[in-house]
């Protein structure tokens, strides 16, 4: 696919799907708030340990398929995950100072 093309173009392509991916969590931590609010309307606790298996096990999955290292993607989506916690736990801290 990118046979042919000087390392800068090929840099720069990276570089363009790497802001992708950035838009794609913001937009992931923006449904956490989301989910804040829905969990604290139900008394749902922010940690859901099913639903966090469950996602790792979906990504482990989809890199299997995709022929990427499965154990490096579990693990930015551990990050990914807790980064969406700790939103939620910030939503729920400023939703009780209100």
């Amino acid at each position: 696919m990118f046979i042919g093309m000087s390392l800068e173009t090929v840099r720069s392509e990276i570089t363009r799907i790497d802001a992708g991916i950035i838009r794609l969590i913001a937009q992931r931590q923006e449904l956490a708030e989301e989910i804040a609010r829905i969990k604290m309307h139900q008394g749902i606790p922010v940690r859901d340990e099913q639903r966090a298996a469950s996602v790792l096990s979906s990504v482990f999955n989809q890199a299997v398929e995709c022929r990427i290292d499965p154990v490096a993607v579990q693990k930015i989506f551990e990050i990914i995950i807790a980064m969406s916690e700790e939103r939620q736990r910030e939503c729920t801290v400023e939703r009780d100072i209100r």
